[in-house]
């Protein structure tokens, strides 16, 4: 083992002893000294250890005494119910809340709770920076000329080569360049699709997709979903025979934060593709996991081209940007032809900015505090939500993303919630949003991406007192 890495597992065998129970909440933790004659560690070594476990919230320093165990919180709360929607297709969406909620992105001194994506203080500015100026120099035109209508080479070849990271197998040419990861799952829906098809989604899911297909025509069948394991695998099997597509948030979804399991994404595939039904997989979040590593996608189990496979740095290093890709399989050239007639050419810059930064490994390194940031963050706002939003509250255990699901009292409407908490420069996103359905109006989503700090605590606080006033 490299010696940079042994207070990471050092720090991680503390915290599965933790959530394993053999060090409850309150106890108190060996000395530094006693860690540094145990493991057989430096003292400064010892001391990254317990910064690390502080980082995450789960320990605590009180003076003159040591360290003691605080994680009791995140594990008492229950989780959210699984979702059950009517099984019947409805396209009843709250337009009017919607742009309400994503119309005050602008507005300042808001914390912003309801907008799923990094805060720009958690992103590289500096280095994607010079990352932009490195390819003005280096794209032909200082990057005016049109790219190819596939999409940049040099960041289609980065994106094949870190596709071995989570199983798959692609090649350059199996990958076409979009403008976000929205863009790839609009052409995606387009090629697959004609008004009045019936599409299949988990639920609750992102509202952008949801306002995609209504504008469609497409029949959405939402369909029951676990709060950690994500769609209901038996009841999409009851209903595959009814639809044209499927699509899917596998890994770490918005608003749920779920992951499905491996064999649960391997029974979808093959099922889908028994039944010639395409396989949408939407994987923007999978690099923003909270354990040891990448979890699989979909996309690993296709044997015949069937899933395509979308992604962006949208979620993870640049939203601005509008850098996306798709691996649409043996669909590709229906994908070409409609960007063809939608878009032709992305910003060239930009794409070939990002795919610098995924070659000269800023991007890992970035991942990797990305991740611990949100993971404490994750934690953080689960003790606080536990010691201060009413009694009854219900919330997610994501391990992975952006998103932290809280489901209320069913007599609160977060509906009303976000209009008292606007108020008080808090903005939330009820959960009616994340729906066709009357469903989830006591729900709301949280992002995770917000620098974590006393005002944020204390926002958040805040808000949990006007849940409870409810």
């Amino acid at each position: 083992m490299k010696k940079d890495y042994i207070y990471q597992q050092i720090a991680q065998n503390i915290i599965q002893l933790i959530r394993g129970g053999v060090w409850k909440p309150g106890d108190k933790l060996p000395s530094i000294r006693t860690i540094c004659q145990e493991q057989g560690i430096s003292m400064n070594t010892a001391k990254r250890v317990y910064l690390e476990l502080e980082n995450k919230a789960l320990i605590i320093s009180r003076p003159q005494s040591g360290y003691f165990v605080t994680e009791a919180p995140y594990r008492r709360l229950p989780l959210p119910t699984v979702s059950k929607p009517s099984g019947k297709d409805s396209r009843t969406l709250p337009d009017q809340l919607i742009s309400k909620v994503y119309g005050e992105m602008d507005r300042k001194g808001l914390t912003l709770f309801s907008i799923g994506m990094p805060s720009p203080e958690l992103l590289p500015v500096a280095k994607l920076n010079k990352c932009l100026l490195q390819a003005s120099r280096e794209l032909k035109g200082s990057g005016t000329a049109y790219e190819p209508l596939t999409g940049n080479a040099r960041l289609r070849q980065v994106v094949a080569r870190r596709s071995f990271m989570w199983g798959g197998r692609l090649a350059p040419d199996d990958l076409i360049t979009t403008s976000g990861g929205m863009n790839a799952i609009s052409l995606c829906m387009q090629a697959l699709t004609q008004p009045g098809d019936t599409i299949a989604t988990e639920s609750p899911l992102y509202p952008g997709i949801l306002q995609l297909a209504k504008s469609m025509g497409l029949r959405v069948l939402e369909l029951p979903t676990h709060p950690q394991t994500g769609i209901d695998v038996q009841a999409l099997k009851a209903v595959v025979r009814q639809i044209k597509l499927c699509l899917l948030v596998p890994g770490f979804s918005t608003p749920l934060g779920c992951c499905m399991p491996e064999e649960h994404k391997k029974a979808v595939v093959q099922l889908l593709d028994e039944h010639q039904v395409p396989l949408i997989e939407d994987d923007l979040y999978s690099d923003l996991y909270f354990g040891t590593s990448r979890p699989v996608s979909c996309k690993a189990f296709d044997k015949t081209g069937n899933v395509l496979w979308c992604s962006s740095v949208s979620k993870t290093l640049a939203p601005g940007y509008r850098v996306g890709w798709v691996s649409p399989g043996r669909y590709k050239e229906e994908i070409l032809r409609l960007k063809y007639l939608h878009t032709l050419s992305n910003t060239a810059v930009t794409q070939e900015a990002v795919a610098i930064f995924l070659e000269n490994g800023g991007y890992d390194l970035h991942l990797r505090k990305l991740r611990d940031t949100l993971h404490t963050n994750c934690i953080h706002y689960t003790n606080t939500i536990t010691g201060y939003f009413p009694e009854g509250t219900r919330i997610s255990r994501p391990q992975g993303g952006l998103s932290l699901w809280v489901e209320l009292q069913k007599d609160i409407d977060t509906a009303e919630l976000y209009e008292q908490a606007i108020r008080q420069k808090i903005s939330i996103a009820p959960g009616r949003m994340f729906t066709l359905q009357k469903q989830f109006d006591n729900c709301m989503r949280l992002s995770l991406g917000l620098p974590w700090s006393e005002q944020l605590q204390k926002k958040l606080q805040q808000l949990g007192r006007i849940a409870g006033n409810l």
